[in-house]
């Protein structure tokens, strides 16, 4: 199956796009040119042709009046166009998607289309972006590269772009599978304030969200276990409890002699996470928590 799309400088957008289409159809054939023919007799555009059609194989945003934007207002770029076809079929679930999109896709296309969504907070110092990354990959201005090096360095660009979307998809999966454990745990706990997990997951959104009593998360890790306050609010640093003033800071025998817990191993200043070595210790340090 062949794909085509425009030579010369690429970007973001035409990239991830080629990228997700190899997700979808397996490898593809990638032809670079401006041949209107030439491109119209491959099975797949991007970022060329004028039209935006899953069923001809069409993902471009240049027509005029665009492809569309987002209830948001994020124009769609190719890979947006890309994305909203496939990207339910490729994540396993129209959520997973929409996450996706948001936390990748959306931000691609902002790039491509022009559109800023987000400023310096400090002087003119900006983080790299995946665009930016892949923008990197180009030939600098006084590197002079044939054709096909050109076309060599666009396929290496497709590859690291698929490695980072299947990332994302894997990510996305394995949040899902996440999300319901931790609901299981919410349900099964014995005293709604203190929920134990099976293990160390992602929990913070699924627990602030649907289990408004709890307090304190509990987890084993490598070395014994841990807990962690639930924060009031998705995103913020305040607790709905902190851990007692008198932890703070404190590792081995002095956190053990303040606690009363003989395997307590260390708490953080900030009083969001403590340790010990067993489940029993954990335990013991939650409920003194909650009776401080």
């Amino acid at each position: 199956m062949r794909v085509a799309t425009h030579p010369g400088t690429f970007h973001a957008d035409d990239v991830f796009a080629v990228a997700a289409l190899e997700l979808v159809h397996g490898p593809l054939e990638v032809v670079r040119t401006r041949d209107a023919e030439v491109q119209a007799a491959c099975d797949l555009r991007v970022d060329v042709g004028h039209r935006s059609d899953p069923e001809t194989g069409d993902f471009d945003h240049h027509q005029r009046g665009g492809a569309g934007e987002r209830p948001n207002g994020i124009r769609y770029a190719s890979f947006g166009l890309v994305w909203r076809a496939y990207g339910e079929r490729l994540a396993g679930s129209a959520e997973a998607a929409a996450a996706i999109d948001e936390r990748l896709v959306q931000g691609v296309d902002a790039n491509d289309t022009g559109q800023t969504i987000s400023q310096p907070l400090v002087d003119n110092v900006r983080p790299m972006t995946v665009s930016g990354v892949v923008a990197a990959m180009n030939p600098h201005w006084d590197e002079e590269l044939e054709p096909a090096e050109e076309d060599a360095r666009f396929v290496q660009a497709v590859a690291l772009a698929r490695g980072i979307l299947e990332r994302e998809i894997a990510s996305s999966a394995s949040f899902a599978r996440a999300q319901r454990l931790v609901r299981e745990a919410i349900r099964r706990a014995d005293d709604p304030r203190i929920i134990e997990l099976e293990r160390n997951m992602p929990w913070r959104e699924t627990v602030v969200t649907g289990a408004p009593d709890a307090l304190f998360v509990v987890y084993p890790k490598a070395d014994g276990w841990g807990m962690q306050a639930v924060p009031r609010e998705l995103g913020e640093f305040a607790n709905r409890r902190d851990l007692p003033a008198d932890w703070a800071g404190l590792a081995g025998e002095e956190l053990a002699a303040v606690t009363g817990v003989p395997d307590a191993v260390f708490c953080h200043s900030s009083r969001f996470y403590v340790s010990a070595r067993t489940r029993e210790g954990i335990a013991e340090l939650a409920r003194r928590a909650l009776a401080a």
